[in-house]
């Protein structure tokens, strides 16, 4: 079983049988060794995966899928390709878990910015295929997400963090997801850090901490 994704690995610092598993997903016109840079700084028990977006940019970066501008300057999402990435993204989960014979209900899916929007249609549309979900400065779109959330019995949990002066993604968007994820009995925590479209140093010590407790 090949992997459809290009990733880079971290192995637990502390050999187990069946690790707990990080799975990253960087953000637009990003690559895998973004999020990968605070590896060495998270719990040695993590075995920790960054996937590489499948849609190249020529530029060093790539994509989950196309953003362009319209003729008034308004953001489109190219939302066919964000479900094909949602697909290759839940298969290698699958890749994953079965390769590196992981935990089977410990699986933690952190995303950043466009990583963040599939990390919360993944969990959403593929319920309990993971377990944690860690969702930096994005927000949920309701075109990538099912009609009847409420009745699917997820059990998944979510950490949400957003800058309060984000001009990438507004906070206005981000507040929203509480919103939606308490409508839908969805346990989740949500906190906003003064800074802009990046993950300031108290949030990282913060989703760090939401992490160990949850090993």
């Amino acid at each position: 079983m090949n992997s459809e994704l290009h990733y880079i690995v971290r192995q637990p610092k502390t050999e187990q049988e069946n690790p707990p598993v990080l799975i990253l997903l960087h953000g637009y016109g990003s690559n895998e060794e973004d999020l990968f840079s605070f590896a060495s700084e998270l719990p040695d028990k993590l075995l920790i995966v960054s996937a590489r977006a499948p849609y190249d940019m020529n530029s060093g970066g790539f994509a989950w899928y196309a953003i362009t501008l319209d003729a008034n300057d308004e953001k489109f999402s190219d939302l066919d390709e964000a479900r094909k990435s949602l697909t290759k993204i839940a298969a290698f989960i699958d890749y994953v878990k079965t390769t590196y014979k992981t935990a089977p209900n410990n699986t933690f899916l952190l995303g950043f910015s466009q990583g963040t929007i599939l990390s919360y249609a993944l969990s959403l549309n593929y319920p309990n295929k993971v377990n944690h979900v860690i969702a930096l400065s994005g927000y949920i779109n309701d075109e990538l997400v099912p009609e009847n959330v409420s009745t699917l019995n997820i059990t998944t949990d979510y950490y949400i963090s957003h800058g309060d002066v984000d001009q990438i993604l507004p906070v206005e968007w981000a507040r929203k997801a509480p919103e939606y994820l308490n409508t839908n009995n969805l346990k989740n925590v949500y906190s906003e850090y003064p800074v802009g479209h990046g993950v300031a140093p108290q949030n990282f010590y913060s989703f760090k901490s939401w992490i160990e407790e949850r090993l």
